[in-house]
């Protein structure tokens, strides 16, 4: 069962924008096009490092139908791009880094033009050693990839004396672990349209999800004012983090102001691979300890990311993974190193969940195998060891104090999968439960029995099955000591709509629905009286990036600052013209009415207002700026708001081949109240499945800094066949009276502790510990031949 539909009946609805997506009526920004569009390729680099000895654009320049070829030399301003600081060049002119680095572009009538004409660019290169292991980017003697060397960032988290508290640990975990360079792998790869306009503008329509940092970005580039560049970012094909990046902008943008024609650029899924960001690789290492009673006591932690060859965000993505490095738990005695190292495999930038994905899987295997060790259940293991109420956040700072780590971990022993827990499953025995009674366990088992038969499973010893779960506290916002500005506009258009402007983006996560619900809470008006602006520099003022959990969190409050000026105008003129008291009228469906009125006809409509308001040149507009709450104390990245979810999982293992599927999950997810019950379903059950593809299938792997794999064919992500046949979630909505900071963002924490959550259920079916993800069919396979020379031992 899903979130209850009786419970938000009034909330259920269907997303404004749901029919012309699910119909392909809508375009995307990279569907665009224009009179007189040129089309524009990139070439990228050949070696995944080396020096460039000359570029040679004669023979392209020459080719018919080619319009203008750019290089370094033709950036007029900076030529350098990135979100947090300006580190990888637009063009490269002495040296390449990765194979996805830029040495020039095309503009031609065709795209087929435009590549002849790339393949006619000569370079020559001197090839360079290449640093492709991050374990030995900071050994003596290996190459410089960046004047200040191969370090980009280390972290250091520490309180107690980690190493002299392990003497005194009864049972101890030491593990290292290590996770993939997955893709974000969107439908709509990068691209856009853009176009100078006769007054010597720019428009650019390209996906991101930061409209106005592209255009301070390409301001530096361009050379230009950026109140001369327009960035319409909205609707986009999705993103999860990888286009909150400049990508294709600096070139579209370079092109269209030299030929003065648009240029469509569209990146195909090869080259959206090569050039791309990814998520992290790390490698963890993991030693925790734990008293005779099971309470934690020490936790020292080792974390090497592979920011790759530029900076973009890998700082402050180990920021990130350092402060979630700990969980959910008490643990007195903390050493937490954290290294981000540049080589030259694919860059690694922002991915959805933003490096807790990472540290996440490690402490709640860590958990899990200390579990073990005491002979403990590992669900009281964690109630054990949670933060209280009271306490400080991970870096020892003052928190938003809420009771939903208690609340999930409460939650996951009502779960239907709960009763599955026990030993491991074999061929068609039912699961042994722990917790619970003997009728829920029966019941369970039939239920199970029955699901195997319809499914001819009865004759299948080979499959096995387990059930897992994990506990997860995760940071929204970019937290302490990073500029995290928003705002917003409501005004009452000349048509007598109520028109809400903000400069986030719709890129999939159902911003649309979720504005439109919120303005018929806080207005009582119907959704005809709405109009909603977005993703338009021109249009919108700044609200600062749609990422990190904010944009839902920030429309909100700032509805909750705009309600009060903004209604107070609309009554008093609705005052004015009905004659009636300011105090006896409230906004409603259609206009302003009478309170206790229950007819439903307003006393004066919303275009009567606009009328009366135009007539007067006196405008109903509001308008509000601030910033994401933050703690007023702690180190640099540190998180003031924190939400908490539980997942728990029933997978089954095939012992032949090796192979998992996930059959079942369930997510308890506390974030405060639900806005948009549609759009909080999607938001966790998509960050599942693209947590079950990092969990199973998704690697992005490289082999001497190229990529092995190019497209969708042998980079496989989870399918509809693969997804679990069931998901449930259930909201968890209570929040402290004195919780001011209203609705959390859950775009990243439904898919942050499902990996653990597997690999604990395999551990189960399988006796199996799991350390490298993706699991690979064939360490399990071999784990099993182990295992048994084991017991033959025995």
């Amino acid at each position: 069962m899903l979130l209850n539909r009786d419970v938000y009946a009034k909330k259920w609805i269907i997303r404004p924008d749901g029919e012309e997506k699910v119909t392909g009526k809508l375009r995307y920004l990279t569907d665009l096009t224009a009179p007189g569009m040129l089309h524009g390729k990139v070439l990228r680099s050949r070696y995944p490092h080396a020096w460039i000895l000359s570029i040679d654009t004669s023979k392209a320049v020459m080719t018919p139908g080619v319009r203008v070829v750019i290089t370094a030399e033709d950036v007029p301003g900076m030529n350098l791009f990135g979100i947090a600081f300006p580190h990888q060049p637009v063009f490269c002119h002495d040296r390449v880094r990765y194979i996805g680095d830029a040495l020039a572009a095309v503009a031609a009538d065709t795209e087929e033009i435009a590549e002849y004409a790339l393949s006619l660019i000569e370079v020559v290169y001197e090839p360079l050693p290449v640093v492709d292991d991050p374990e030995t980017a900071l050994d003596l003697g290996v190459v410089m990839l960046h004047p200040d060397g191969n370090l980009l960032h280390r972290t250091s988290l520490k309180h107690g004396e980690a190493e002299a508290a392990f003497e005194g640990c009864a049972h101890i975990a030491q593990e290292t672990y290590f996770t993939p360079r997955q893709m974000h792998t969107y439908m709509e790869t990068e691209g856009g349209l853009f176009i100078p306009e006769d007054d010597g503008r720019l428009t650019v329509y390209s996906p991101t999800q930061h409209g106005y940092k592209d255009r301070m970005q390409l301001s530096r580039i361009l050379g230009m004012a950026e109140e001369q560049i327009r960035v319409v970012s909205s609707p986009i094909g999705g993103s999860f983090g990888g286009k909150d990046e400049l990508n294709v902008q600096p070139f579209g943008a370079l092109m269209a102001l030299k030929t003065g024609s648009p240029i469509k650029m569209h990146n195909s899924r090869r080259e959206s691979v090569i050039s791309g960001i990814k998520r992290h690789p790390m490698r963890i290492r993991m030693k925790t300890g734990v008293d005779q009673e099971g309470r934690l006591v020490a936790h020292q932690v080792s974390i090497l990311a592979d920011t790759g060859a530029y900076a973009t965000l890998g700082c402050e993505v180990l920021n990130f993974a350092t402060e979630h490095a700990i969980g959910p738990y008490n643990i007195p005695n903390v050493d937490i190193q954290g290294t981000s190292v540049y080589t030259n495999n694919g860059v690694s930038g922002e991915f959805r969940g933003f490096g807790g994905n990472q540290v996440i899987f490690a402490i709640e295997s860590q958990i899990e195998r200390l579990a073990e060790k005491l002979g403990m259940d590992s669900w009281e293991l964690r109630k054990l060891n949670l933060r209280a109420p009271g306490d400080p956040g991970p870096m020892g700072q003052q928190i938003v104090q809420t009771e939903g780590a208690n609340q999930v971990w409460s939650k996951v022993k009502e779960s239907p999968l709960w009763a599955k827990r026990g030993k491991p499953e074999q061929g068609g025995e039912g699961a042994v439960q722990q917790g619970g009674g003997e009728e829920q366990q029966d019941q369970a088992e039939r239920q199970q029995g029955d699901e195997r038969k319809d499914k001819g499973e009865d004759q299948a010893p080979w499959i096995r099955r387990g059930v897992g779960a994990a506990m997860v506290m995760h940071g929204a916002g970019l937290g302490l000591g990073i500029p995290d500005h928003s705002g917003g506009r409501i005004e009452l258009t000349p048509e007598g709509k109520i028109q809400a402007s903000f400069g986030f983006e719709e890129f999939g996560q159902g911003l649309y629905a979720a504005l439109t619900l919120m303005l018929q809470d806080f207005f009582g008006c119907a959704a005809e009286d709405i109009r909603i602006v977005i993703g338009d520099t021109d249009r919108v003022p700044s609200s600062g990036s749609s990422t990190a959990s904010r944009a839902t969190t920030m429309m909100w409050r700032a509805l909750q600052r705009l309600k009060p000026p903004f209604v107070q105008a609309l009554l008093q003129q609705a005052s004015a013209l009905a004659g009636l008291a300011a105090e006896e009228l409230a906004t409603g469906a259609g206009g302003i009415h009478r309170k206790g009125d229950e007819s439903g006809t307003p006393v004066v409509t919303y275009a009567e207002l606009a009328e009366a308001a135009d007539a007067a040149a006196k405008p109903i507009i509001a308008h509000t700026e601030f910033d994401y709450p933050t703690t007023p104390e702690g180190l640099v990245g540190a998180h003031y708001l924190y939400s908490y979810a539980s997942v728990i999982v029933e997978v089954e293992v095939n012992m032949l081949t090796g192979r998992v599927k996930v059959l079942q999950t369930d997510h308890v997810i506390a974030a405060g109240p639900v806005i948009n019950p549609m759009g909080f379903l999607g938001q966790i059950e998509g960050g599942s499945v693209m947590a079950l593809g990092y969990t199973l299938t998704e690697d992005a792997v490289m082999k001497e800094s190229k990529y092995v794999r190019h497209n969708l064919d042998t980079y496989l992500v989870p399918t509809f066949k693969d997804s679990p046949h069931t998901i449930r979630v259930e909201a968890i909505e209570d929040l402290p009276e004195s919780d001011t900071f209203g609705p959390r963002g859950v775009g990243e924490i439904g898919s942050v502790g499902l990996a653990p959550a597997i690999t604990a259920a395999v551990r189960q079916a399988t006796g199996i510990w799991v350390n490298r993800l993706p699991i690979s069919p064939e360490n399990i396979v071999q784990s099993i031949d182990w295992l048994e020379g084991v017991e033959a031992i025995d």
